[in-house]
Formats: C-alpha cells, sequence, structure tokens
C-alpha cells in the first residue's frame, strides 16, 4: 500500500485502446512500469504493443473481460502493480471495484468506493447537491398531473426490474439547453481546485461527439460560480482524484447539477491544453498520497481547444459500425495539433468493443484558430479500409452555427437530421474521389520506391509533377 507521498514503482491499466496509451506514457514520463491487460480479441491491439508488460484476462470474443475483477486483481498481484489505473468506462465507476483494490492493499487511482457509490446514485448525489447549496433543476412531481400516476408505476416497476430500486424523480424539462461540465481536482489533504469547463453540447444519441474548452458562452464570473459550486459538492462527499460535475444550462445561463461523472473523462484533453496540466499524472500524485502542486489562484485558461470524437463508424449509413481491417493511415500533425489514437495501419478494428479509434484535439489562441486547425487536421487524417466519423466532422466545422458557437444538445438533430446528415450528392462525391485518389497515389509511390526498380518510361521529375496535378 502507498502512503506518506511515496510514488509508485508499478502500475496496472484496467482499460483498453487510446486511454490505456496515455496512462501508459503518463506513467513513462514518470518513470513507472506499467502492465496492461487484454482479451484474446485485443492481443494484436496498440496499447498490448505499448506497455512494458501485458497479461491476457479472458478470451474473445469477449467485452466482459476488461471486467473481470478476479483476473484484473490476480494479474495486479502476480506482477507486483501498487496501484491501478481504471481510465474511464469499464471499472472505472464501479465502487465494487474499487473497494476490493482498497480491501487487497492496491490503489485505486480515482475516488474512494464511497465516493464513487454516493455519487453513482442520481438521487443520492442530488441530495448532496441541494445540502451544498448546488443549483439542481428544479423538481416537478408537485406539478403532476393525476394522469401521470399510471406512467409513475410504470417507471417505478421499470426502475425495481432494471436496477433493484424503484426510486425514482421527476424534474423540470429545459429546452434546448447546454450541456457543460467542470473538471475537478482533490488531494487528501483537503484542497480542492476546478480547472475550467468544457463544452459538451454537441452529442448524438445523448453520447458526446464534439468538446471544447472553454465554453463559448461561459465567462469568467459564471465559470467561477460553476467552479466553487462544483468544489462545494466535491467537498460535501468528501471526494479526492480528478472528477468532473456536469450542469445543464439554459437561454438564460442558468446552471443546473445534473450529475457527477467519477473518474477521467474521454474529453479530458480539452482541459489539459488550455491549462498546460497533465490530469494523468495529477491523478497519479493524488493517489499516491502527494498534495496539489496548483492553487486555484495558480489556473489560468489560454486559448482554445476543441477534441473530436473518431469513430469506427460509417456516417452515410446512420453511423452504423464500420470494424475491419485498416489498410491505409496517415495521421494528422503540426501546430497544435495532438492525436489520441489506439489504432495503427494493418490494424483489425474488432466488432467487441466501442468504435471510438482516436480522439483529434486541436489548440488555437482562440476557437476560431482552434477550428480553423481541426479542419485542416480532419483533411489531413486519412482512415482506409473503414468508415469513420471523419467526414461527419468536417462537416461540423463549417457550419455556421457552430462556428458561432450556437449549439445546444439538440445541435445534432436540428442542424443534420433528415438531410442526410447535411451532405448532398456532389460532397459525397469528393469524399469518394479524394480517397481513390489517395490510394492511386500511394501506390504508385509504392511501385516507384521498390528496390532494383529500372527502366522506367518517364522521368521521375514527369511522375511528380503529373501527381502533383491530380493533387490539385
Amino acid at each position: 500500500m502507498i502512503d506518506g507521498g511515496a510514488m509508485f514503482k508499478k502500475i496496472l491499466i484496467a482499460n483498453r485502446g487510446e486511454i490505456a496509451i496515455r496512462v501508459i506514457r503518463a506513467c513513462r514520463e514518470l518513470g513507472i512500469a506499467n502492465v496492461a491487460v487484454f482479451s484474446e480479441a485485443d492481443r494484436s491491439s496498440l496499447h498490448v504493443r505499448y506497455a512494458d508488460e501485458a497479461a491476457c484476462v479472458g478470451p474473445a470474443p469477449s467485452a466482459r473481460s476488461y471486467l473481470d475483477m478476479d483476473a484484473i486483481l490476480e494479474v495486479a498481484r502476480r506482477s507486483g502493480a501498487e496501484a491501478i489505473h481504471p481510465g474511464y468506462g469499464f471499472l472505472a465507476e464501479n465502487a465494487e471495484f474499487a473497494r476490493r483494490c482498497e480491501a487487497a492493499g492496491i490503489a485505486f487511482i480515482g475516488p474512494s468506493s464511497q465516493a464513487i457509490r454516493a455519487m453513482g446514485s442520481k438521487t443520492s448525489a442530488r441530495r448532496l447537491a441541494t445540502a451544498a447549496g448546488v443549483p439542481v433543476v428544479p423538481g416537478a412531481i408537485e406539478e403532476a398531473e393525476a394522469e401521470l400516476a399510471s406512467a409513475i408505476r410504470a417507471a417505478r416497476s421499470e426502475a425495481q426490474s432494471a436496477f433493484g430500486d424503484s426510486a425514482i424523480y421527476v424534474e423540470k424539462y429545459l429546452v434546448a439547453p447546454r450541456h457543460v461540465e467542470m473538471q475537478i481536482l482533490a488531494d487528501r489533504h483537503g484542497n480542492t481546485i476546478y480547472l475550467g469547463e468544457r463544452e459538451c453540447s454537441v452529442q448524438r444519441r445523448h453520447q458526446k461527439v464534439i468538446e471544447e474548452a472553454p465554453s463559448p458562452i461561459v465567462g469568467p464570473a459564471l465559470r467561477h460560480r460553476m467552479g466553487e459550486a462544483a468544489v462545494r459538492l466535491a467537498r460535501a462527499a468528501g471526494y479526492v482524484n480528478a472528477g468532473t460535475v456536469e450542469f445543464l444550462v439554459d437561454r438564460d445561463r442558468n446552471f443546473y447539477f445534473l450529475e457527477v461523472n467519477t473518474r477521467l473523462q474521454v474529453e479530458h484533453p480539452v482541459t489539459e491544453m488550455v491549462t498546460g496540466l497533465d490530469l494523468v499524472k495529477e491523478q497519479i500524485a493524488i493517489a499516491a498520497g502527494e498534495p496539489l502542486r496548483h492553487r486555484q489562484d495558480d489556473l489560468v485558461i489560454r486559448g482554445a481547444a476543441i477534441e473530436c470524437r473518431i469513430y469506427a463508424e460509417d456516417p452515410f449509413q446512420n453511423f452504423v459500425p464500420s470494424p475491419g481491417r485498416i489498410i491505409g493511415l496517415r495521421e494528422p500533425g503540426g501546430a497544435g495539433v495532438r492525436i489520441e489514437s489506439g489504432v495503427y495501419e494493418g490494424y483489425e478494428v474488432p466488432v467487441h468493443y466501442d468504435p471510438l479509434i482516436a480522439k483529434l484535439i486541436t489548440w488555437g489562441q482562440d476557437r476560431l484558430e482552434a477550428a480553423q486547425r481541426m479542419r485542416r487536421a480532419l483533411m489531413e487524417y486519412t482512415i482506409h479500409g473503414i468508415k469513420t466519423t471523419i467526414p461527419f466532422h468536417q462537416r461540423v466545422m463549417v457550419d455556421s452555427d457552430f462556428l458561432r458557437g450556437e449549439i445546444d444538445t439538440t445541435f445534432i438533430d436540428r442542424r443534420f437530421a433528415g438531410r442526410p446528415h447535411a451532405w448532398d450528392d456532389s460532397q459525397r462525391d469528393v469524399a469518394l474521389v479524394a480517397g481513390a485518389l489517395h490510394v492511386f497515389l500511394r501506390d504508385q509511390a509504392r511501385v516507384m520506391a521498390r528496390p532494383g526498380r529500372v527502366g522506367s518510361a518517364e522521368s521521375p521529375w514527369k511522375l511528380a509533377a503529373r501527381q502533383a496535378a491530380l493533387r490539385r
């Protein structure tokens, strides 16, 4: 068990894909050995190749391998790992797993099992928020008419069947709210700070697809009020480590508590880009017992950052999953561009897991520059062999409402639904031609680069000129 502020020597990462690689990189920079786990379906995954050590925790095809607490704790014991980082998803918000880590003397890099349990229930979290003076969406049960009685009974029955708990609550419906969340850090020494907000309103089927920091509608005064509210709630819950307090913001810029995510968020890179902090390193240091290195007054928001989640999905076919082999890959780069990826050329994207394969993040001195860089980076980003959501993001980055910051949780349905996704035939044809041209030029380049190739009918200069003309 780590105590007294001693840093870990080895950490097990109980996750897969790009987030596992993200944690491995943080461990390497801190000089900490790392252990990856994988299912048979992920034996050739990039996170397995990156890790110092790797152990199989389950057969394929099974998404539940990464939820096998016994197997993961056994790997931690055998490998000598002193701590487990759960990434996000899977075990990151599982209070029982955190409790079992605590019982085994292994540090769980996240909040305590008690805090996870308290925040995991929306009703208990809402009660804590109310007690801490955090605004909540007004309850509407007193406004319910008699005809709602049967609907409430049905909801209670369904809740009891699904969760073993018939408790429900009814709250006021907010029209076209914005989804804005506040990142917090808290240590064991009573220090809690907020790192600014993230705008997460661009969602599809209640799933975030584009995030940014800061929010286009949040100024210093509102940021201070939301941040202080998040800190009060964290302190009321005895919360330690990184967490996110999520709010809904209405048209009058009133904010209301939604929930707490007791883990690292998928969109954490945008906060890192505008604050300069490494949230994974901060998580590890807090779990090792170290006090926060920063005070609230030290933190400054610099510029703006945008993240696009790249999924293996076909945006032209209602975003159906698109597993398969990646036969060509070119990732973007340049100033202000960051890529968090879990794939490589030749990798077989499996059918068993979430289709998120990468996150593309750009930074700019302001929101417009961040968006311009994102457009440029998306143009450079090519993945062949599977369908991805890159074309969808390209379309959003030129959308007039998005560029003006006029977004809410209905944005995608309002701007893209039924058109289909605002792509006309000419745009799709351009995308297809561009993809075919890229493959042709790549294949031509490979032919020219073959060892021993002689006797070309054309000079290399003519071929280069022709390729340049084709690109135009």
